[in-house]
């Protein structure tokens, strides 16, 4: 995936950068019945409180109903098309199956319209095919890695991203992340074939403000420019230092490395080696 830039005509085109969009049908409309529509809460739960801060605005989208269960065993598909997808920094692939039902799957590299694709136990190692992790090699790239047999794929679904399967032994499976964590799955949990498509997504650009307001992004204010009374960071005569001893969020909780992780996560058991371990 190539990166376009632009000649220097104002401030903001000087250092912006656009995906290339090579493969992707760009005339091409969303599956009319694989959309829906998205209601934006500028960042309030169901109370009406700010719980995610600097959302609100944008442009309108429809979100496009992505098959992560990969549960069309045994039929081929053919790729009819890929498409931009705004909810999600991977593109994304229209298949229709012999029986005339289409579906979106997340467009993995090598993926080309006119290719098939294929969920079953039987399915050949190539990009795009899902399978059983008990069904794939060790040492073969993968994305879209369930966590729950039948509940879909949670796991390394955002562009450029990919894991390895590392091991098999006692029903669970050894895989390794992209943030280098390695974590047991179990092996009847489907995964699907190749590294996540859009890799120079990460090289991207913003450029402008304004770009990133049509994203549904609204600016975001230092801490050490407020008053008191709104962070633990502000006042002061000038430019002055925070006042403590490490930096902290609006609520004063200890920010920049302060671990969020539940002490006692039920999940621990699965970790075999975590991302940060030296």
């Amino acid at each position: 995936m190539s990166i376009k830039s632009f000649k220097p005509t104002t401030p903001a085109r000087r250092h912006m950068t656009v995906s290339g969009f090579d493969g992707i049908d760009k005339k091409a409309k969303p599956e009319r019945s694989l959309t829906e529509v998205l209601k934006k809460h500028a960042g309030r739960n169901s109370y009406g409180k700010i719980t995610v801060r600097h959302r609100g605005g944008g442009n309108r989208r429809k979100y496009r109903i992505i098959d992560f269960k990969r549960d069309k065993v045994g039929a081929e598909g053919t790729v009819l098309r890929l498409e931009y997808d705004p909810n999600r920094s991977a593109n994304i692939a229209l298949v229709e199956y012999p029986d005339g039902e289409r579906r979106y799957i997340i467009a993995p590299v090598g993926l080309n319209a006119g290719d098939k694709v294929l969920s079953a136990p039987t399915a050949d190692i190539k990009p795009g095919n899902a399978l059983p992790l008990a069904n794939i090699p060790v040492g073969t790239v993968i994305h879209n890695i369930e966590l729950y047999p039948g509940k879909g794929g949670q796991l390394v679904r955002s562009a450029g991203n990919a894991a390895q399967l590392m091991a098999k032994e006692a029903g669970m499976a050894q895989v390794r992340l992209p943030s280098g964590e390695v974590r047991y799955v179990r092996l009847n949990c489907m995964a699907t074939v190749g590294q996540v498509g859009n890799i120079e997504h990460e090289n991207i650009s913003i450029g402008s403000a304004g770009r990133k307001r049509h994203m549904g992004w609204r600016p975001t204010v230092r801490g050490s420019v407020m008053n008191p009374v709104d962070h633990p960071h502000g006042g002061g005569e000038g430019k002055s230092p925070i006042g403590h001893p490490g930096p902290l969020t609006p609520w004063g909780k200890p920010t920049l490395g302060y671990k969020t992780r539940k002490t006692k996560n039920s999940t621990d058991k699965f970790i075999v080696k975590r991302r940060n371990a030296k």
